[in-house]
């Protein structure tokens, strides 16, 4: 009688593992090359509080796992985590991060811009006066999410002054850099480091190695931008992954992988009124449809190129007051434009390769 009893209370849980148990998302999942940019932890008055309520925020990640994301790149704000010195609160990002694991979603976690009290000049583009405040408020997000988080990015385009003030060519952020990537293998040996994507070409891409810093990022992250409404932007794209290897290559640096994590343009509808972005005219949503389509099937024929990450999932609300605020493939109402299913069709013909 034990006999049968054990059999079948081993039947029991085998069926409910199987079947009913949570299933929770392999962490670390590298394969799929389909990212996007999303500000998921937007619930402030300066952007309209573009994530001030969950139903939103689940909206958003449900829509991207519809849309075939494998990867999401996103901030982990260092003013919204540690407002003051020593007070953690992590309960907004806790709430992010289970929803993306829930959708099977990867995080590429970016640790930046500085809190208020730690602001070199008070303001959030400057680095921190003490490196050690940075780096304890870092620590505590990459322990929190270990295992969860496992691709952390310092620090976003450090080579632009609208983003790191003031400019010296990367020779103060290559410091920091130095000693976030020696905590963080320290926190997690197996997670991957990514330079903060570099806005400004070869320049930077120069100035990174020049300070020393090749031993200290495991994989390359560049931000590239064109116009698709003017000549020579398509070549520009299919040449980009080309010329950023080749510095690599000079810098004894050929065999890491290259991720663009920033990457884009305006879809505006046509009876839309606003300015032109900073490349000039507006693209029209069917032609930033047509322009994603381009982007991911060039730059992924690319041997040298792993991720693309499409800037920005869905529009913002006069934020920038031009045609930025139209860089979604969902509009602020969060109904679908036309680069949503070419994504999404891209996606699905990548996955069926």
């Amino acid at each position: 009688m034990f006999f049968f009893a054990a059999i079948a209370l081993a039947l029991c849980l085998f069926f409910y593992f199987v079947f009913f148990s949570p299933k929770k998302k392999m962490p670390c999942a590298y394969d799929s090359p389909f990212g996007v940019l999303e500000f998921l932890h937007w619930d402030h008055s300066w952007n309209s509080h573009k994530y001030g309520s969950e139903a939103d925020l689940r909206k958003a990640v449900s829509l991207m796992k519809e849309a075939r994301a494998g990867w999401v790149r996103m901030d982990f704000l260092w003013g919204d985590i540690e407002p003051k010195k020593g007070k953690f609160d992590f309960a907004k990002y806790d709430r992010i991060v289970t929803l993306l694991e829930e959708k099977g979603i990867n995080i590429l976690g970016i640790l930046h811009y500085s809190a208020d009290w730690a602001s070199a000049c008070g303001k959030w583009n400057c680095p921190p006066r003490k490196q050690d405040d940075f780096m304890r408020y870092a620590s505590m997000v990459m322990r929190r999410y270990k295992g969860r988080v496992c691709h952390w990015e310092l620090w976003n385009e450090p080579d632009s002054p609208t983003y790191w003030q003031p400019q010296d060519k990367l020779v103060s952020y290559c410091l920091m850099l130095k000693e976030f990537y020696r905590e963080a293998k320290k926190i997690n040996p197996n997670c991957k480091v990514l330079n903060g994507g570099l806005a400004e070409g070869a320049t930077s891409i120069d100035y990174l190695y020049d300070n020393g810093a090749g031993e200290y990022f495991d994989i390359m992250n560049v931000h590239f931008f064109q116009n698709p409404l003017y000549p020579g932007a398509a070549k520009a794209v299919a040449d980009y992954p080309g010329l950023v290897h080749e510095i690599m290559l000079r810098h004894g640096d050929g065999d890491k992988r290259i991720w663009i994590t920033e990457i884009g343009c305006p879809g505006v509808a046509a009876e839309t009124d606003t300015a032109g972005w900073w490349l000039g005219e507006n693209p029209g949503e069917e032609e930033q449809a047509s322009w994603l389509k381009y982007v991911y099937g060039e730059l992924l024929k690319s041997p040298y190129v792993d991720k693309v990450f499409w800037a920005f999932f869905r529009d913002t609300r006069r934020h920038w007051n031009d045609g930025v605020d139209y860089f979604g493939m969902l509009r602020w109402d969060f109904s679908r434009k036309p680069s949503f299913y070419t994504y999404q069709e891209c996606a699905r013909e990548w996955r069926s390769k």
